[in-house]
């Protein structure tokens, strides 16, 4: 646990992340690990979580 943040799981890949100071402003609304997560989210809207 970063900076008293627990982690989440990435909604493509499935992978655990932690906090990062980039997203300090938007954490309650990140959902992907990465930006290519993020863009290679599937057109249909389904989300891969395990």
């Amino acid at each position: 646990m970063k900076n008293g943040y627990p982690p989440k799981v990435c909604r493509n890949c499935g992978r655990p992340f932690e906090w990062r100071k980039k997203w300090a402003r938007d954490w309650d609304q990140v959902r992907y690990c990465s930006e290519a997560c993020r863009r290679r989210r599937s057109a249909s809207g389904e989300e891969r979580v395990p």
